[in-house]
């Protein structure tokens, strides 16, 4: 399975705040074909007593975990907020999101691990609803939809189990025909907003480089901040890519860049309970004080003046909290 051999030490310790989150890259059993795996959450519990919930340990794919939850309850990590998962329910963490197991539970379910090269051109232009970063990560089926969803998980579950049965370009194929009908539905949904229409020539080699942009920026958003970095990883000019964020936001990759880099800051200072320091670090910051004026000439707020004022939010909307906080 992938994770065991991605885990590295298994008894390592929870590494402490400000250490750097591993990245694991797609590492599947020996013999699995074409970037695409199929397990169930109980076989991954079963082949993973000791790890990554032993103690639980934050980190970070380059491909797509799908799970659906079809008895029991998940409760799993994703950009550090808890996610509740029940039955019927799919958790999606995308490529490049910070994720942590819980203890194993009582959920089953079909478990799906897929490359994003797996998916034809056009199928991966249709999922651009579900597979952008800031999809939601937990997605519940219209009801007509559901048992259908189920369904083909399943399906693809059972070829997944038959290696050797059929050819092996007819069983990948097999496989990447259900994998695609699945992520359609599941992307479809009646409240999810359609794709936008195909734009022209120019503009659609605009929109690769911005959408390869986000995918290499929430890889390497810690240690990468320069366009020039991003235009060299992606083999490109400052002024092409400069455009192609231009275009899709009205704004230069600098600034998505920073916005980023600002947007791991909030989640880390608002829910983790992380300082400023560790926070600095954890974003490649010289030091402290260097991340403390960059958040403040962002936002307004100095690092201590935030986390305070989410804590008192936090507190505000407690059931608990009594009357006039």
């Amino acid at each position: 399975m992938v994770s065991r051999r991605q885990s590295g030490r298994a008894k390592a310790s929870t590494p402490p705040a400000g250490a750097p989150t591993p990245l694991y890259g797609f590492q599947p059993p020996v013999g699995t074909p074409y970037s695409l795996e199929i397990t169930t959450i109980e076989d991954f519990h079963t082949h993973h007593d000791d790890w990554p919930w032993n103690p639980p340990r934050p980190g970070r794919a380059t491909f797509h975990y799908l799970i659906l939850v079809t008895s029991g309850v998940l409760e799993h990590d994703v950009d550090h907020i808890t996610r509740t998962v029940t039955p019927g329910q799919w958790l999606w963490v995308r490529p490049g999101h910070t994720q942590c197991w819980h203890p194993p539970g009582s959920a089953k379910g079909p478990f799906i691990l897929f490359e994003p090269a797996v998916l034809q051109a056009e199928t991966a232009r249709l999922l651009t609803p579900v597979t952008a970063h800031d999809a939601p990560a937990v997605l519940t089926p219209h009801p007509d939809d559901a048992p259908w969803a189920e369904r083909t998980a399943l399906q693809l579950l059972d070829e997944h189990r038959a290696l050797g049965r059929r050819p092996l370009d007819l069983h990948h194929a097999l496989r990447r025909s259900l994998l695609e009908a699945l992520l359609l539905r599941l992307a479809h949904r009646p409240d999810t907003t359609p794709p936008p229409p195909p734009a022209a020539a120019g503009d659609g080699r605009r929109a690769t480089v911005y959408r390869r942009f986000l995918d290499a920026l929430e890889l390497h958003f810690r240690e990468l901040h320069r366009v020039e970095d991003y235009a060299c990883l992606l083999g490109c000019s400052v002024r092409t890519l400069t455009r192609a964020a231009r275009v899709a936001t009205g704004t230069g990759a600098r600034q998505v860049i920073d916005e980023r880099r600002l947007l791991e800051a909030r989640r880390l200072l608002g829910h983790s309970g992380w300082t400023a320091s560790s926070v600095a670090t954890h974003l490649g910051f010289p030091d402290a004080a260097n991340f403390g004026r960059y958040f403040r000439n962002h936002t307004g707020l100095t690092p201590a003046a935030y986390a305070a004022r989410e804590v008192r939010q936090e507190n505000s909307s407690s059931p608990d909290a009594g009357p006039g906080l």
